[in-house]
């Protein structure tokens, strides 16, 4: 069994030409909980999205579990930030939920009784099972992101690649799911988020990724949220 469940060398991204993500070489322990911070526009969305193959590398390669092939990428859940989706398709909430099985059942067949059952059992972990009929474009911040965990749950997969889960909600909701995450974490699975409140890194991380265009720092948090790492983490915020 692999050590890290996620490995990149070497990772370059640009964007019309401008570099936004350079040189990165990480990996990601197996069942831990990994924050990516770093200052806005530093490259935290970019990473991830390059991990999951959203965006085009300029460099570099990524294997899942040392596999490096685009089936590798099914093992990955992903919860995208809040204005990366659509809240007006009409659609309820448990038919969001169901989505999550489709890499299972496949896109043209119908959901099974246990498609169905997990979907459920996702909703009740995210106190959102009353709310299972309801249209998506009805529910709260807090509610919404809830139930993109569900779905991200009934995928049953082994590693989630979560963008800002908790930016937005509220302090219920923020519990619940850094609950549901430590939970999941006991049972094997790994956790790669990008997180915007470094205060509160200590609480609910046992790894972290200081992002700033390249690492400037990646290990265990005691270890490397340090002083001395933030600041040059966060330098250029200073000139702004």
């Amino acid at each position: 069994m692999f050590d890290y469940a996620i490995e990149t060398q070497d990772l370059t991204v640009a964007y019309q030409g401008k570099i936004a993500i350079e040189n990165i070489n990480l990996k990601l322990k197996r069942a831990s909980r990994t924050a990516i911070v770093g200052p806005n526009g530093a490259g935290k969305s970019t990473l991830i999205k390059a991990i999951l193959s959203l965006e085009k590398r300029v460099t570099g390669q990524v294997s899942i579990e040392g596999d490096d092939s685009k089936k590798a990428r099914q093992k990955i859940a992903y919860v995208p930030q809040k204005g990366d989706v659509n809240w007006d398709f009409p659609t309820t909430v448990l038919d969001v939920v169901i989505m999550g099985r489709y890499s299972h059942m496949g896109w043209f067949k119908r959901p099974s009784k246990e498609d169905k059952d997990i979907a459920l059992n996702a909703l009740k972990a995210m106190k959102m099972i009353k709310f299972k009929d309801r249209q998506i474009s009805q529910l709260s911040g807090g509610q919404r992101q809830r139930v993109f965990l569900a779905r991200a749950m009934a995928e049953e997969a082994d590693i989630y690649i979560m963008d800002e889960p908790l930016q937005g909600i509220d302090i219920k909701t923020e519990a619940l799911i850094m609950e549901t995450i430590k939970n999941l974490q006991e049972k094997g699975k790994t956790f790669l988020i990008v997180h915007h409140n470094i205060s509160t890194v200590p609480d609910y991380f046992d790894h972290v990724i200081m992002l700033n265009q390249t690492i400037q720092a990646s290990g265990s948090v005691n270890d490397v949220l340090t002083e001395g790492n933030i600041k040059n983490t966060y330098y250029e915020m200073s000139d702004e």
